[in-house]
């Protein structure tokens, strides 16, 4: 029974809904009907096309101006029926009433922007103390170079104050002006606007931050011998950008300061004593020993050879034919040519071994021939070797001093040149 009664009731509001339904559907085709035959009966509103759905009346079409939209809209409005109403209406000339209606809004506008005159001054005033204030702390020198004594750090922080001044003028004179949101709007630019900077300048950017630690740790000086990766030369001067070395033949070497910050530097000034080393073979029958004590005895007698740490000689390799000695000696740059002492060192170690007998062999390549039957090979019979001599080593008479001719380069250009120069031999270096 329960359900039957749901039932006429839930027919019964159907049929209530579909009678309301269609009232209304008759009701918004009458309003459509009546403004239809209104706006046809008008010539200057006979363009206005109407469509009615459920009491909305969206109005659409040309007429000439503005005005007569409106007395078609003040139509529409006194009707029975209408609920709300919709203006889709294309105005094709530009009437009295648009023309005044912008001349209003701009007289409004003037209005307002005199009124805002004095506040308008005060944000500009604010950002011009602002604007003067970060210069004048930016050009406090001396204060930075106490702050940062290293005088590219000095520059960099007063330049970063000097932004971080304009930055707060900026903010604090729209803030006068009620311009908080401009205020986000600008910063979250700003920060896109730095992203995509960084990736465009990563390079350029990498340089001036090796800049920056290049020249706090100062890994050498000016003037330092350094080997940075396969690059060879003296140091001349360290630029926010790279590092300028003049090579040993003279000639001007740039290497960004993003890869010397990343490679392996040898300095060969730091420690001015300094090791060479060179290999000698000596025949496989004679007594490597004998030779080693006469080659370390011309090593001693050589002025530019330090006793202290004392030269070496090991053997370092058997070879098919000969043995391969191996001499190291010490000698200080400041006094001595590194080059030069070596090449002096070869030759008189070298002299003295042939002079003793000792025989320097080139490689002995043994050849197998056949069917050489009844050939005479003509053989030395002579292979006993020669008598060592017991004669003292000699000394070299020979000019080891240091070749200063890229060292009076380097100055007289550095003497010359106004770039400044990020090393400071007053620092400490790592």
């Amino acid at each position: 029974m329960r359900f039957v009664f749901i039932f006429i009731v839930s027919l019964f509001m159907a049929l209530a809904v579909s009678a309301f339904a269609q009232d209304l559907s008759a009701g918004d085709e009458a309003l459509q009907t009546r403004l239809t035959a209104i706006y046809k009966s008008t010539d200057s509103l006979s363009g206005v096309t109407v469509a009615v759905e459920n009491g909305v009346v969206t109005l659409s079409g040309e007429i000439a101006n503005s005005e007569l939209a409106k007395d078609a809209m003040e139509i529409a409005k006194t009707q029975d029926g209408t609920v709300y109403i919709q203006d889709q209406i294309d105005r094709t000339l530009v009437g009295d009433s648009d023309v005044g209606e912008a001349l209003t809004g701009l007289q409004k506008d003037v209005s307002d922007i005199t009124q805002a005159l004095p506040i308008i001054g005060l944000a500009l005033l604010v950002f011009a103390i602002f604007f003067w204030l970060g210069g004048v702390v930016a050009n406090l020198q001396k204060f930075w170079r106490k702050i940062a004594p290293n005088p590219f750090l000095a520059e960099l922080l007063s330049q970063t104050v000097r932004v971080l001044f304009i930055i707060i003028g900026l903010v604090g004179a729209l803030n006068l002006l009620g311009a908080q949101a401009m205020i986000a709007t600008i910063l979250g630019g700003a920060g896109v606007v730095g992203i995509a900077i960084g990736f465009a300048v990563r390079d350029t950017l990498e340089n001036y931050l090796a800049s920056i630690m290049l020249s706090l740790r100062q890994p050498f000086r000016q003037g330092d011998h350094v080997l940075i990766g396969e690059h060879q030369g003296k140091v001349m001067r360290l630029t926010s950008r790279a590092t300028i070395m003049m090579t040993l033949d003279g000639n001007h070497l740039r290497i960004p300061n993003a890869t010397v910050f990343k490679a392996v530097i040898l300095n060969y000034t730091t420690n001015p004593e300094r090791r060479f080393s060179f290999a000698l073979g000596v025949d496989a029958a004679d007594d490597p020993v004998a030779a080693m004590k006469i080659g370390l005895d011309v090593m001693r007698a050589n002025a530019f050879v330090l006793d202290k740490p004392g030269p070496g000689a090991v053997i370092s390799e058997v070879g098919d034919s000969n043995i391969i000695i191996k001499f190291t000696g010490w000698v200080d740059q400041t006094s001595a040519d590194f080059g030069k002492a070596r090449s002096y060192s070869i030759r008189g170690v070298k002299d003295k071994l042939e002079a003793e007998g000792f025989s320097l062999p080139e490689p002995i390549y043994r050849v197998k021939l056949d069917n050489l039957a009844g050939t005479e090979l003509n053989i030395p019979s002579d292979q006993t070797p020669k008598p060592k001599s017991k004669k003292p080593a000699e000394a070299l008479m020979v000019d080891v001093t240091p070749d200063t001719t890229i060292d009076t380069k380097l100055e007289e250009e550095l003497s010359e040149a106004d770039e400044d120069n990020l090393l400071d031999d007053s620092k400490p270096t790592e």
